[in-house]
């Protein structure tokens, strides 16, 4: 059975959180400079001494402290001393970066398909029309077999859903041209910003998230400096992820610790403007998962950020300090007290006012699932180093990594955009073919000088899309619970 993990200690106790019921989820709020990232910091490096691995953002590059030990920290060790911890000592944690862009981390990669229609749409910013327009061109690739793994696929689909608009309508439902040319221009912004990196092959596997080092679990670290200035697609991207593991993980139960912890820090950003099938889908997966082993945790400044239904499934609750200048201020303080179990020796909303730097209340679940009697207590403060380690040490860790090599360098392979393309060119050899006959010179060249039958170009054509398609044809193409591709489905 592995050790609790301690996490802040009050003046009457310690505060600990228990492995079996770290996937009960949890949430960790408060204002900006009040000590969340450090409370990151501890939970992540507790997990990974246990022996669960964990994926987490780094929105502003201080998180990749974790792979360092601590020490010549003067605040931490004063708070140390008030603490008297027993058996304190600094070190690091194994880490594997990631960035989308492929600059300070391992290229993390998902591919058209498996982002799906809803939240490919919830970064294109599409209106409801317009997604279901999109929704409607990847149920045309899946019938027809057609990969969808980058966006130049994407585009090459939308302009054949344009070109066919007519013959498509018959069997799907009205085509709208003008959804279409809003769909592409999009699409132009988001490749504008650089969100084309996220597309391709490889892909990410997510077993590569759940590794091992001497017995510790490995802390992912995703860079999101970069990607925090696109939250549309910086939101997609995380809850992709969260679903492919939803999705992928076989079911396990109740366990004694979770198979892998998931930090979504920023978490306003998932929820913002996210239209209401998309909150629902949210809210399905988050309910569900804790089956699956995984553990979710929320950071964000305020409770209010994260939607009731959601807020509803959390039950290990850390807040720092939240300050009251506004009416909006003043509401999220009283929900925030209100949402945690209450101590008739503590006033919550006073002391979330009051509270300072590396001070938080905290709730977490007992042995039986019910939250604890909210504590103020002093968040233990991590054994790694606080703040970011040097640029070449990064880079370092990443080329001695056992994953570099594997997600490096680009795989083009045929999909959407290469069989549309030939079969474009097809079409236009066809056409040619079939002037020639009106004008008497095909017979010749057919037959050639031997008399010998050659292959038609309607014959080529048919059996080079038979063999471009042949392996995706004959299956139906199911799609996930975000819209992404069923494990039994994807790409491999």
């Amino acid at each position: 059975m592995a050790d609790p993990i301690l996490v802040a200690k009050s003046e009457h106790q310690a505060l600990s959180l228990l492995p079996r019921m770290a996937n009960r989820h949890g949430l960790i709020t408060g204002a900006t400079g009040t000590g969340k990232t450090v409370t990151l910091q501890r939970l992540a490096e507790g997990f990974s001494r246990i022996g669960v691995p964990v994926f987490l953002s780094d929105a502003k590059g201080d998180l990749s402290g974790l792979s360092e030990p601590g020490g010549g920290n003067k605040k931490v060790e004063e708070r140390l001393a008030v603490l008297a911890l027993e058996g304190f000592r600094y070190r690091g944690c194994p880490v594997a970066f990631w960035d989308v862009f492929g600059r300070q981390g391992h290229p993390v990669r998902t591919t058209v398909s498996e982002m799906g229609p809803l939240l490919l749409g919830r970064m294109l910013g599409l209106n409801d029309t317009q997604q279901g327009v999109l929704a409607l061109a990847f149920k045309i690739a899946d019938d027809a077999g057609l990969l969808l793994l980058d966006l130049k696929d994407l585009r090459a689909l939308l302009n054949h859903l344009g070109e066919n608009a007519r013959r498509f309508t018959t069997e799907y439902g009205h085509v709208s041209g003008a959804s279409i040319g809003a769909i592409q221009r999009a699409l132009l912004a988001l490749e504008q910003e650089g969100a084309e990196a996220l597309f391709g092959e490889p892909a990410l596997d997510i077993q590569d998230l759940m590794r091992l080092e001497g017995g510790e679990g490995v802390v992912n670290i995703l860079n999101a400096e970069q990607l925090m200035n696109q939250p549309r697609t910086y939101g997609a991207f995380l809850l992709w992820l969260l679903s492919e593991l939803f999705e992928n993980l076989p079911e396990v139960g109740d366990v004694e610790k979770p198979r892998l912890v998931f930090f979504f820090d920023e978490a306003h950003l998932l929820f913002d403007e996210a239209p209401e099938a998309l909150l629902d889908k949210i809210e399905q997966v988050v309910r569900l998962i804790r089956s699956k082993g995984v553990g979710v945790y929320f950071v964000t400044q305020n409770p209010l950020d994260v939607p009731d239904r959601v807020l509803g499934q959390l039950g290990n609750r850390i807040q720092h300090a939240l300050r009251a200048f506004t009416p909006r201020d003043q509401k999220a303080v009283r929900a925030a007290a209100t949402t945690m179990r209450a101590n008739p020796a503590l006033d919550l909303e006073r002391a979330i006012t009051e509270l300072g730097v590396g001070e938080a209340l905290v709730s977490l679940l007992d042995d039986k699932g019910r939250p604890g009697v909210t504590q103020r207590a002093f968040i233990v403060p991590p054994a790694s180093r606080i703040g970011p380690i040097a640029a070449e040490a990064r880079a370092r860790l990443v080329r001695t990594s056992p994953l570099y090599g594997r997600y490096e360098q680009t795989i083009d392979r045929e999909s959407a955009f290469e069989v549309l393309k030939a079969r474009a060119g097809q079409a236009a050899g066809a056409a040619q073919q079939r002037e020639g006959e009106r004008s008497g010179g095909l017979l010749d060249r057919v037959l050639g000088s031997g008399g010998k039958r050659r292959q038609s170009v309607p014959e080529a054509m048919i059996k080079s899309a038979a063999r471009t398609i042949g392996a995706e044809l004959g299956r139906q193409l199911l799609r996930g619970v975000l819209g992404g591709l069923l494990g039994g489905t994807r790409r491999r």
